[in-house]
């Protein structure tokens, strides 16, 4: 069994992926670029179907000049809150891909599973270096294509809120409650052995 951040599990894996929660209340505080980097150099280290690595990361410092742009693309709910973080990432994924050998591209079925095991290697490279990672998919995407100079192809997954915790009372009164650890589904209810069972 493992303990902590208030969480437990049966199975005796790492703590840190109890520690790893996504909260809202941040301080504002600036985040060096070679910090946030440094959670982007572990994002690219994830696997992906034949390598190819679909994912590419478009983010924003605060009090940068797109700061403002990227802020605006999350809805006004995400905004309320995303304010107070320290940078903004954008993740998106490559759609296409070409396989190994080939010689011309073909659709790549696996481009946002792919993104989405990068974003959890962020995730955990920011609490390893005391930061916490939220993750965001109330944005406007059709803007984002436009305003991020995404190509064709690519697909805006999601965007995340990076910062230092902070005081759970900064945040408008219905966050409050929310802000804390949250538990999982019981494992016997999505792991299966031989077939899926409802």
């Amino acid at each position: 069994m493992t303990a902590e951040n208030g969480r437990s599990t049966e199975y005796p894996i790492d703590p840190m992926f109890l520690d790893r929660w996504s909260p809202r209340s941040f301080t504002g505080e600036a985040i060096a670029e070679a910090e946030l980097l440094t959670m982007l150099d572990a994002a690219r280290w994830a696997a992906s179907c034949y390598n190819i690595q679909p994912w590419r990361f478009i983010y924003a410092l605060r009090d940068t000049p797109a700061w403002a742009k990227h802020l605006d693309l999350l809805v006004t709910f995400n905004q309320l809150w995303a304010k107070d973080a320290s940078a903004l990432v954008f993740f998106v994924s490559n759609s296409i891909m070409r396989m190994p050998g080939a010689e011309t591209d073909s659709p790549s079925v696996t481009h946002s599973f792919d993104a989405g095991t990068a974003s959890g290697y962020m995730a955990l490279q920011a609490r390893k270096l005391g930061w916490f990672a939220h993750g965001m998919g109330g944005i406007d995407r059709e803007r984002a294509m436009t305003e991020l100079n995404v190509p064709q192809g690519f697909k805006v997954e999601a965007a995340y809120a990076i910062g230092r915790l902070s005081d759970p009372e900064k945040l408008p009164e219905g966050l409050r409650k929310l802000e804390h650890p949250n538990d999982r589904l019981p494992l016997e209810q999505i792991a299966f052995e031989g077939e899926f069972k409802r």
